[in-house]
């Protein structure tokens, strides 16, 4: 509760009491004798709620709802519907008794305010906490002042569609372990909070463990898992063996959160096992394994490898850097700073990144609209919807595109799509010649079938290896790969999206026997933020 505001809690309605911040003492038993009554009907009100009309809504709704009067408080919002339903079962399904509620101070429209209650379930109790907040709004057609409904007024943790229930859980807990036996935990990492709850949700029945008793957001959503926010009874948790690495997710963890909206994959090339993985966002979106973004320049990777193969060039060969190239009436340029050379090596021009190089060589013979497609699912196994980690993931999409999108294809822009998990695994193909597609979990434990690809031959791995290990050593990468030892390689990238004023920085790596890649929305050149990020997990390992 903030300074400056108290609540008195009287059984389950509360008087809110505040000095200097004006929202006045206020009865609710008092409030809710009902209104004054008018000598006829008053004209529709208009404009945003008064100070008064916000007090008084917000204390009848609180009051009713800490009654367990669902009809009465779902009267005072704006969706008596949905809001009874849920105000329902916070008493029915959920269990919960002896609500307190105590709001404090209003801060314009808003009203936040703490709950303190119990619940009970088949002689087993545990008092509930938290802190939520109401929004009260003009009713459109009515004018009366009203509680914006959102599920996230009765619990923070709510959307759309959800439910709480209090009963025995519908899997059992698990202990997730790491691959050496290291206990992983959301309080340790927290990025593996909302996939430890779905890889409970997926191997709990079959990791060994029985149900305890629990207070649970039942999703809306059937895909999402269930999200246990208090234990009357605990189970006995199966242990669940993951493939990542404790040392490398410490590091990822750390590194994300020195960037906004940031992501970071890391995996084993020689067998694919993920080794880390994290996110740094306002929402729980795993967009390290689910994100869908143009992944920039990191993408010369698959193009330069479709290059070769297709005899188009070689590392040695001509890539020539003009200030611009046209491709179908659209210019292409480079980033700001990069001088052209006219007498470029492929390898030249991948290490400094330059576009229009790999714009020029795209109409070369035999390549067509569908070229780099194939190279993409064929060789790096990507954009076939087979991936099968264990749990929900984005396979990359790179269609085969005509006109100007062909051309901003193959520098990562136009219509292809990736995410971090799909650039770590490109990298980690591009450096063994073999794809591996990554996981989280042994498909052993539940019979999944990995996707397959051709791979690479080994004179593409060479050329590709030596032009990311010269990108690190002396290219746009060297300054976020320096101080890395070993055998290091990289490519950067800088991914534009309209409506933004910065472009999102991408980065993809490895050193020794890991591969990274990382993306930071709005990050800029791909050194400035995903490679920092990129390159404090290759530390851990090699």
């Amino acid at each position: 509760m903030r300074r400056g505001a108290k609540a008195a809690i009287v059984g389950g309605v509360f008087a809110a009491m505040v000095g200097a911040a004006g929202y006045g003492a206020f009865n609710v038993l008092h409030a809710l004798e009902g209104d004054a009554l008018s000598g006829g009907p008053a004209p529709v009100k208009t404009g945003p709620p008064t100070a008064s009309e916000i007090k008084e809504t917000s204390s009848k709704f609180l009051a009713a709802w800490a009654k367990g009067d669902a009809a009465t408080a779902a009267s005072y919002t704006d969706n008596e519907q949905d809001a009874e339903q849920l105000l329902t079962a916070y008493g029915t399904a959920a269990h919960i008794t002896k609500v307190h509620i105590g709001a404090e101070a209003p801060s314009g429209d808003s009203v936040p305010f703490s709950v303190k209650a119990t619940v009970s379930y088949e002689g087993k109790s545990q008092p509930l906490a938290y802190d939520s907040r109401l929004t009260i709004v003009r009713g459109l057609t009515t004018g009366r002042a009203l509680v914006d409904w959102q599920p996230s007024v009765v619990h923070p943790d709510l959307e759309k569609g959800d439910t709480l229930v209090t009963g025995e859980a519908e899997t059992p807990p698990v202990e997730a372990v790491d691959r050496n036996g290291t206990v992983l935990t959301a309080e340790k990492y927290p990025s593996l909070g909302p996939i430890l709850a779905t890889l409970r949700e997926r191997y709990g029945d079959t990791a060994g463990g029985k149900p305890g008793i629990e207070l649970s957001v039942r999703r809306g959503d059937p895909n999402a898992p269930d999200k246990t926010l208090l234990t009357l009874g605990k189970g006995t948790p199966g242990k669940l063996h993951t493939t990542l690495s404790a040392a490398a997710q410490a590091a990822a963890e750390q590194s994300v959160q020195r960037f906004a909206e940031s992501s970071v994959v890391a995996v084993k090339p020689s067998t694919g096992e993920v080794l880390a993985v994290a996110n740094h966002r306002a929402d729980s979106f795993n967009a390290a394994f689910e994100g869908q973004l143009a992944p920039g320049s990191t993408m010369k990777i698959i193009t330069a490898a479709m290059l070769i193969d297709n005899g188009v060039t070689t590392m040695n060969g001509p890539a020539p850097c003009p200030p611009s190239a046209v491709w179908q009436s659209q210019t292409f340029t480079n980033l700001q700073g990069l001088a052209p050379n006219e007498n470029a090596s492929l390898a030249n021009s991948f290490m400094r990144s330059c576009n229009t190089a790999f714009i020029k060589l795209i109409d070369e013979k035999p390549l067509t609209d569908a070229s780099l497609t194939t190279e993409a699912q064929e060789r790096f196994g990507l954009g076939q919807d087979n991936w099968k980690t264990g749990i929900s993931s984005f396979d990359g999409s790179v269609p085969a595109s005509s006109g100007p999108d062909r051309a901003a294809n193959a520098i990562g822009q136009g219509q292809v799509q990736m995410s971090p998990l799909n650039m770590a695994s490109v990298t980690a193909t591009a450096i063994t010649g073999t794809f591996r597609q990554p996981y989280l979990v042994s498909p052993k434990l539940d019979n999944r079938e990995l996707a397959t690809a051709r791979g690479l031959s080994s004179g593409t791995v060479a050329q590709l290896k030596a032009m990311m290990r010269m990108t690190a050593a002396q290219g746009t990468a060297q300054p976020a790969m320096a101080g890395l030892t070993g055998d290091i390689g990289a490519k950067t990238g800088s991914a534009e999206v309209d409506g933004q004023t910065k472009s999102n920085s991408w980065f993809t790596g490895y050193r020794g026997d890991i591969a990274a890649a990382a993306m930071t929305q709005e990050g800029g050149h791909g050194g400035d933020a995903a490679g920092p990020i990129v390159a404090a997990v290759l530390r851990t390992g090699g």
